[in-house]
């Protein structure tokens, strides 16, 4: 085991977009795990867009960083040393960490990972949060029934690629939108969606809109925000349901936009808006996951990973997300697992 572990802390609060000198790449000591707690080796490591907001000083759902705080995200790795941690060395455990070569963790928040049952990176997607999120936000919040029309936006990332399929599951008619048309045919070739919006290419949102859905929309899954969802609202049927995920469109403005600016919509069609977050759903997350997973394996939920190398590039891949440079989730592989996945 080397002697260094490079560590990305904040090292300013960036206003805007972020750019690359909003992360410091320290190298530090490989830390020693305290009392109860275990030396974990990061072999993949998610970045996600509401990591934006930890950037902030302002309240959010997720505590921000401080500035020279090291960054954290869901990581899956391989338990080096363990002191008292209730795993063992050698164990693939899951837990939030450190973007980090090697960090260290209390036992009881790793959860352990039989890496025989799928490859070692569904679980920061398909089989972690990102399905998580998509199976109770579509399954307990939007709520689409067969023969409704359901619209997902993000539909190509990793939590609108699961959810739309989750309503197609339902027999719900399934209509995405995403940014490119590579991204429109992976949604609707692979993920078997019933139309799906380039939203970078179509000037009338809303017309767009009438002609992929012409009854409606009766389930809307919400990722996104800002001017699609304008569009959404006014098409929206009685007694619709949203499920407010994310807003990315507006996760980098300094300003917040004037709105909401359509909930006259809400009154004659007597819609109902909810925001979840996943966490809501903890104690259920061991019989979703093993839902999905049977999924997964039976063929019914496709899914794509964009995987980027090396922790040095980690800025890249997470800076990417409000680009829209990935298809499906977006990883970190900093290490190969020995002897495996």
């Amino acid at each position: 085991m080397p002697e260094t572990n490079r560590v990305y802390r904040l090292a300013h609060r960036p206003e805007g977009t972020p750019t690359h000198d909003a992360f410091e790449l320290a190298e530090e000591p490989v830390p020693d795990p305290g009392p109860g707690e275990a030396l974990v080796r990061t072999l993949y490591l998610s970045v996600d867009p509401y990591m934006r907001d930890r950037m902030r000083a302002g309240e959010s759902y997720a505590e921000p960083w401080a500035v020279g705080d090291a960054l954290r995200g869901a990581v899956v790795g391989e338990v080096v040393a363990s002191n008292g941690a209730g795993v063992d060395a050698g164990d693939v455990v899951t837990g939030e960490l450190e973007w980090a070569d090697y960090a260290t963790a209390p036992g009881t928040e790793l959860t352990r990972v039989d890496p025989d049952v799928a490859p070692l990176s569904t679980r920061l997607g398909v089989l972690g949060m990102p399905g998580l999120t998509a199976y109770f936000g579509t399954r307990e919040v939007a709520q689409p029934s067969a023969g409704e029309t359901f619209v997902v936006t993000g539909a190509a990332g990793a939590v609108g690629s699961v959810a739309g399929q989750l309503a197609k599951l339902q027999g719900a008619r399934v209509v995405g939108f995403a940014g490119s048309d590579e991204k429109v045919a992976f949604v609707e070739d692979e993920l078997g969606f019933d139309a799906c919006i380039n939203y970078e290419t179509t000037d009338d949102y809303g017309a767009a809109l009438d002609e992929a859905a012409p009854d409606g929309v009766d389930a809307y899954f919400d990722n996104v925000g800002g001017e699609i969802t304008d569009a959404v609202f006014t098409r929206l049927n009685v007694d619709a349901s949203v499920a407010v995920c994310g807003q990315i469109s507006m996760y980098n403005d300094e300003e917040v936009p004037v709105g909401p600016r359509k909930l006259g919509h809400l009154i004659q069609t007597r819609a109902t808006v909810e925001g979840f977050l996943v966490s809501d759903f903890e104690p259920r997350f061991e019989q979703a996951a093993k839902r999905l997973g049977r999924w997964v394996g039976a063929g019914d939920v496709a899914y794509r990973e964009t995987v980027t190398e090396g922790l040095e590039n980690a800025p890249d891949a997470f800076l990417g997300l409000f680009e829209g440079a990935n298809i499906g989730k977006q990883l970190v592989q900093v290490a190969e697992r020995e002897g495996g996945q």
